[in-house]
């Protein structure tokens, strides 16, 4: 018997993790013998179950894949938790998550019972993130240089589903043999994607507002202001908890914030020490004004009101951090 829980936050990716398994594990056998794929709103695990303990029927083995796992509470998972501790050693068992977060009960029996556990979120630091990239063009047999790689990461933003899509697009056009540019992929590209919030804080950090400004159009199309405006507070209400709580180290910060040590902590820290005491409160301040402006203190546009804070929050940075 073979275990595997999925799980990831983008549908599309779960999917393509799902259905590239499933394949995998039917192999040349008849799917239409082999498969029980349970993926209605409505149906019970205690059928799971019984599909799970079923003998295979003139082939070897049986593949039940079970949908939406988040949707069941302790108490629903306890018929499949029985199983999972003696389970029929002819079927694959594969859990897709979905719905709402697993229930502890069934991820430790999962565990227990020696799952492949796969999560299908993409890395969020740049870094990973660009790698991650390469590694999806590599399996869909493309080339693309680096031109193209960095337009398809920008594109992308935090929609990493919609990779697929385009890879398919370019693979169909242009086939495998082709390296392609920027400007051979733009075509296909169409409206960019939703932008991780950490791009806009950290452009504004730098105090690069031209950048700042691009990226804050990109997300007021799917974010409301004033969800960008709690996205900034908090960043900037990090650095004011630090001021004056002599946390001088990278440790003493993510103690003060209640975050694991490493690089948010230390990013927390270096901007506080670029911008000082002074430049929080600073920050502090335009970011109260332009709250009562999004509430209706003026008369004026949101996109005016945020573009306005943007580029005064970008300004705070000394010179020497501002990309000239």
């Amino acid at each position: 018997m073979a275990l595997h829980l999925i799980t990831g936050d983008d549908e599309s990716l779960v999917l393509s993790a799902v259905t590239e398994l499933v394949h995998r594990l039917v192999g040349s056998g008849d799917r239409t013998l082999m498969v029980d794929d349970f993926s209605s709103d409505d149906y019970e695990l205690r059928a799971v179950v019984d599909a799970a303990q079923t003998m295979p029927f003139l082939t070897d083995k049986r593949v039940v894949i079970a949908r939406g796992m988040g949707r069941f509470n302790a108490d629903d998972v306890a018929p499949l938790v029985a199983y999972l501790g003696d389970p029929l050693p002819s079927t694959d068992l594969v859990l897709v998550g979905g719905g709402g977060r697993l229930a502890k009960a069934l991820t430790d029996a999962a565990k227990k019972a020696g799952a492949t556990s796969t999560n299908t979120a993409p890395p969020t630091s740049k870094r990973d993130r660009s790698l991650w990239i390469e590694e999806q063009v590599a399996a869909a047999g493309m080339k693309l240089d680096p031109s193209a790689l960095a337009l398809i990461a920008g594109w992308m933003g935090e929609e990493a589903g919609r990779l697929s899509g385009v890879l398919e697009t370019l693979a169909s056009t242009y086939g495998a043999a082709q390296k392609l540019s920027a400007t051979d992929i733009e075509p296909f590209l169409g409206d960019a994607g939703s932008v991780p919030p950490w791009d806009l804080t950290d452009a504004i950090d730098r105090g690069d507002t031209t950048p700042a400004l691009e990226l804050l159009a990109r997300m007021m199309q799917s974010r409301h202001p004033l969800q960008l405006m709690a996205t900034l507070h908090i960043h900037y209400a990090r650095m004011l908890k630090i001021d004056g709580a002599d946390a001088d180290s990278e440790q003493a910060v993510a103690t003060l914030l209640g975050i694991k040590p490493g690089f948010p902590a230390r990013k927390v820290l270096d901007q506080y020490r670029r911008l000082g005491s002074g430049g929080v409160a600073r920050a502090i301040e335009l970011l109260a004004q332009a709250d009562l402006d999004l509430r209706g203190r003026r008369d004026l546009p949101e996109e005016l009101v945020m573009e306005v804070l943007v580029a005064r929050l970008s300004r705070l940075s000394p010179a020497p951090a501002r990309r000239r």
